[in-house]
């Protein structure tokens, strides 16, 4: 762990803390005598397990500045997005958990987590971060990571990145494959997976204002989304054949791992494979069937301040002048290598190739909605999107889905 201490904190920040006499956390240790921190109180951090360690350095450096406590809870992730909605309400909740941008409206809507203020600190990370981290206006998130698809492509088989997505078909039938790119599908759709094709068409899921995505605005069914059923079916099982619902995740990454396949759109999770199969690899952004941008999906991670916290000053202090550091996040990065959300830190991180690849697409890529709505968008997506690509007719279809999912957000 490697903290700058010059980057860590203002002059004020350790009066304005001591000052303000702060008390021991929602379901923290109160306690004062035992636990060393009885002039400053106690932060509680949950953290998904994998992450406790890169975390440590910071929370030793904290205490010691400010003499707050800060005490590191490793937690499933499974199950900290539940157990935090369940006990913030209680006061047995922590006064920071590590989440998903995602979470957001959820979170909000059940009034667990409060507003964070990031002050000139925003303008150092990743746009996308900051877009993602904030709802209806106002940023509730500290991000520390962010995560899109690509396509990694098998350099062996095809040198050159595809200009298009017609290019890409081809530079793998040129190679000699009957299968030149695969992305995992399954009987029940994978829109997350073919976000960026739609984006291409000029088919948001909503529309969006200042602050963010307006669920009022479903642009699911515009005439781009209707364009891209018509060319979603002619790449299906009655057209090309390229998509195909029968492959799922393990049958793409096989496909790709035995060289039957030179391109795969998927994440930075599934990198580690293609690198142990000692292949060479590039990353490449989406080719686009359109000649207009593919942008995928962004997913963001970073830590939600709790709205019951009684250490809301310092639960702000810690995460924007310690975790909002490049030396942390890039602790973070080197704990789950993806891409850090501070951008000094991602500068660094791209000196590898692969992250360097996976930043680029990022760049174009667009936050996952948070709002509730989206809830009624999943439900119904896929499957019409699996429908189309078993030769349904794509615009009947297409329309259906808009039509239901404006039904089921009216009927909340």
């Amino acid at each position: 762990m490697r903290v700058n201490k010059k980057s860590l904190l203002a002059a004020g920040a350790v009066a304005v803390v001591a000052t303000l006499g702060l008390a021991g956390c929602a379901g923290g240790d109160s306690n004062e005598g035992d636990n060393g921190a009885a002039a400053g109180g106690t932060l509680t951090v949950w953290v998904d397990a994998e992450r406790v360690d890169a975390l440590k350095g910071a929370a030793e450096a904290y205490t010691e500045e400010t003499g707050v406590e800060v005490e590191l809870v490793g937690k499933d992730n499974a199950t900290i997005k539940d157990d935090f909605i369940q006990q913030v309400p209680t006061g047995e909740g922590p006064d920071i958990t590590m989440g998903a941008h995602d979470w957001l409206g959820e979170l909000s809507t059940n009034g667990v987590v409060a507003p964070l203020e990031l002050g000139d600190s925003a303008e150092g990370y990743l746009p996308v971060a900051i877009d993602a981290a904030t709802y209806e206006g106002t940023v509730y998130m500290l991000p520390y990571a962010v995560e899109n698809i690509a396509v990694i492509r098998n350099t062996d088989l095809v040198p050159e990145a595809a200009t298009s997505f017609d290019d890409m078909i081809a530079k793998g039938e040129a190679a000699g494959l009957d299968q030149p790119f695969v992305v995992e599908q399954g009987a029940e759709g994978n829109p997350y997976h073919l976000y960026p094709f739609q984006t291409a068409f000029g088919a948001p899921v909503f529309g969006s204002t200042d602050e963010g995505y307006d669920p009022t605005d479903l642009q699911l069914g515009n005439e781009g989304g209707i364009e891209f059923a018509t060319w979603l079916g002619s790449q299906g099982k009655t057209g090309t054949g390229v998509f195909n619902t029968d492959i799922d995740g393990d049958i793409a990454k096989q496909s790709f791992l035995d060289g039957k396949s030179a391109f795969w759109l998927t994440g930075p999770w599934n990198v580690g494979s293609a690198i142990d199969a000692g292949m060479n690899i590039a990353i490449d952004t989406v080719p686009s069937p359109t000649g207009e941008a593919a942008s995928p999906f962004a997913g963001v991670k970073g830590f939600f301040v709790s709205s019951e916290s009684e250490n809301k000053v310092a639960a702000n202090d810690f995460l924007v002048n310690y975790i909002g550091t490049e030396d942390v996040q890039l602790d973070l990065f080197e704990a789950g290598n993806i891409l850090p959300a501070l951008s000094a830190a991602a500068e660094t991180a791209s000196s590898d190739p692969i992250i360097e690849g996976f930043a680029a697409v990022g760049a174009e890529a667009v936050p996952m909605p948070a709002i509730p709505a989206m809830g009624s968008v999943w439900q119904y997506w896929g499957i019409a999107e699996a429908s189309i690509i078993n030769g349904e007719d794509p615009t009947a279809t297409w329309e259906k889905l808009a039509a239901d999912v404006q039904a089921a957000i009216d009927a909340k």
